[in-house]
Formats: structure tokens, C-alpha cells, sequence
């Protein structure tokens, strides 16, 4: 009920958390990323989208709550791409990246990796961001397959060179005692991620304006486009990696 009475009024598209603040941008993103999206039914998924419909048509049954439209457009924009109107694959999901991107992030820190098990393992992580970025993607603007092919090659060979070199580096350096390597092996996917991260900004091609929880945006995204899921899927994958080391 305390809940329910401090519940905004409903705006259709608009973000429920105010925009203006850091505590507002950050609950709009765990909104956004909220893992218990994935579980929603196919039954319900489809009263969420009927009865934001209603609402946008004013047919609104009597004594629906601003909440209850709040939690309906928290699922459709969670599961439906707002441009295509088709649902996301789960893995590929805002909502997905924390559950499915973790066993990669533990197989990036995994201890004693071979050169291969480091090529797989960075592999894996640029695949999985590379197929989260196309399935999010901004589809109002038509990019050629041949410019996200770039991106994924470019970004799977920047992670590899990096990772692999830094770790037959490590392995070449005499001076280190065996402890001190073991910890600094564990910090190279840092590097591989984080310049990857500086790679892909710049590539950034997005119109909008992307919404950070860390700087108001004068002009918020509704929806996170290609810009903003890339940012955040990056600041998910670091903060994973700082709390599993």
C-alpha cells in the first residue's frame, strides 16, 4: 500500500524513477536489468501490452493503478523491442545480461588459463555482447549487417590481443613471485573489457542522446538505445568483475 501510494502518476513511455537525480537514474536502470522479467508469462506478458493499449486508447478498465501500468510497461519494454515490435531472445535481454554474462565473467577470472582457454573465454564474452547489442539495437535507423560484423571482429580481436599478451607478459616476468602474478593474471580482463568499452563508444553511431545514471541527459532516452545498453552492459560487466575478484 506505501508502495502503491507513492507510485508516480503514469506517463506512457516515460520513465517512472525522475530523471533529474542520481537515485532516480539508478532505480530506472535496475528497473531496466531486473532479472524477474525473464519468468514473466506469456498470459501475462499480454495484459501488460493490453492494458498499456487501453490506456493509450482510453478504454481503461475501472480501478486500474498507476502501479499496476507501471509494472505492465516494466515487462513490455523488458521482453518487446520497441521498434520492431518482436520479443528479444532471453539470453540477449537487458534483463538477461546479469544471469547469463556471469558464468563468462567466472570463466574470464578462472585461475591458471591456458592461451586457448583465454581465447575462448574472451570469445565467448564479445559474442554474447556483440549478440545483446544487435538484439537491443536502434532498428528506426537501418545499419548494414556489414557494420556490425566490424564491430564484433574488431572487438573479439582488441579482447583477444589484449588478454593473450598481457598474460604471456605476466608469464615472462621472472622478477614476479608466483603470488604476485596470480593476482595480476587475475586483473587482465580489465584491460581487455575496458578497452574494448573505449572502442565500441567510438564507434557509436546512435542518434539519441544516451541516459547515464552517473550524468542527467537533457534529453533522456525512453528507451535505451544501442548507445545506453552498451554503456551499462559494460558498468554490469566491471562491476561483476570487481566483485568476483
Amino acid at each position: 500500500m506505501a508502495e502503491s501510494a507513492a507510485c508516480p502518476a503514469f506517463q506512457l513511455g516515460r520513465p517512472r524513477y525522475d530523471q533529474g537525480s542520481f537515485l532516480g537514474r539508478l532505480r530506472h536502470f535496475i528497473d531496466i536489468i531486473d532479472p524477474s522479467t525473464l519468468f514473466v508469462s506469456e498470459k501475462r506478458l499480454k495484459e501488460s501490452i493490453k492494458l498499456l493499449d487501453d490506456y493509450n486508447h482510453g478504454t481503461l478498465p475501472p480501478g486500474v493503478s498507476d502501479l499496476q501500468l507501471w509494472e505492465a510497461q516494466k515487462i513490455k519494454q523488458a521482453i518487446i523491442h520497441p521498434d520492431t515490435g518482436e520479443k528479444i531472445f532471453m539470453p540477449f535481454r537487458m534483463s538477461g545480461y546479469v544471469p547469463f554474462g556471469t558464468p563468462i565473467v567466472i570463466g574470464l577470472l578462472l585461475p591458471n588459463q591456458t592461451v586457448v582457454s583465454t581465447i575462448i573465454w574472451q570469445w565467448l564474452n564479445q559474442s554474447h555482447n556483440a549478440c545483446v547489442n544487435y538484439a537491443n539495437r536502434n532498428a528506426t535507423k537501418p545499419t548494414p549487417t556489414s557494420k556490425f560484423l566490424q564491430g564484433y571482429v574488431g572487438a573479439v580481436t582488441s579482447a583477444v590481443s589484449i588478454a593473450v599478451g598481457l598474460n604471456v607478459l605476466i608469464q615472462k616476468a621472472n622478477k614476479l613471485s608466483p603470488a604476485t602474478r596470480m593476482i595480476i593474471q587475475r586483473l587482465v580482463p580489465f584491460p581487455a573489457v575496458g578497452c574494448d568499452s573505449c572502442r565500441a563508444t567510438a564507434d557509436c553511431c546512435c542518434p539519441s542522446t544516451a541516459l547515464c545514471a552517473w550524468l542527467p541527459s537533457p534529453s533522456p532516452c525512453l528507451w535505451p538505445s544501442v548507445c545506453s545498453h552498451r554503456c551499462l552492459r559494460y558498468s554490469i560487466s566491471c562491476l561483476m568483475n570487481f566483485l568476483c575478484c
